[in-house]
């Protein structure tokens, strides 16, 4: 089904520019830990290919793309290499790469949910594994980094709910017979406004109700 909507050399281009913002991302927060050249590579491909490597294992796409396609290793390298020495550049530039994360958040939900779907899973279970595709890198860049992973903090703008309607909105197409380039597009495009969305305005999930906690806030 992948093949039907994008020829082999589209979906690469599209999955190589992902990880590459993805990895940035990862890189970033290298760096701000005070991580050496290794820990940056290190959290760099955790960030960049986690989520989809989490996913091909779960559904038996073995062996992963991640060791198959030397794209998969030398993008996040390339992206460690450009954080390293340009790390104040980039820094200035974070809201472009924002902007660049919640495009590849919303590409990674839709391809993620279709190749699941294409590995034998029921529609519910391969939207879950949509969004553990476009998530999943961050919350492995997180554990690894001694945080709480942003996507359990009532501090951070909403992540996984655009990741969610975008994975629905293409499960639902495929239950209707309805995914296509153009119908897929709009889905990831769903989840990317919402995402930029939540960025602009300070969208955040709703915590519990009446919540009684002594528990100190994390700014």
């Amino acid at each position: 089904m992948l093949t039907d909507l994008f020829t082999p050399s589209v979906l690469q281009a599209l999955d190589i520019a992902g990880i590459f913002v993805f990895a940035i991302s990862g890189a970033l927060l290298a760096v701000r830990k005070n991580f050496d050249v290794f820990g940056i590579a290190v959290l760099a491909t955790a960030t960049a290919t986690g989520g989809g490597l989490i996913r091909d294992l779960i559904i038996g796409a073995v062996p992963p793309a991640a060791f198959t396609d030397l794209g998969y290793l030398v993008t996040p390298l390339l992206a460690t290499v450009l954080v390293v020495f340009l790390h104040p550049q980039v820094e200035r530039i974070n809201r472009a790469v924002a902007v660049f994360d919640a495009a590849g958040l919303g590409l990674f939900c839709v391809v993620g949910t279709t190749k699941a779907y294409e590995y034998g899973l029921g529609l519910p279970f391969a939207a879950v594994l949509g969004v553990v595709t476009a998530a999943g890198g961050g919350v492995v860049r997180d554990v690894l980094a001694n945080e709480v992973p942003s996507l359990l903090r009532w501090d951070r703008e909403i992540y996984a709910v655009p990741a969610i309607v975008g994975a629905s909105l293409a499960a639902l197409l495929i239950h209707f017979e309805a995914l296509n380039p153009v119908s897929s597009a709009l889905s990831a495009l769903a989840a990317f406004l919402l995402r930029l969305c939540a960025i602009r305005f300070g969208w955040r999930a709703p915590r519990a109700w009446h919540r009684r906690s002594a528990a100190a806030e994390e700014a």
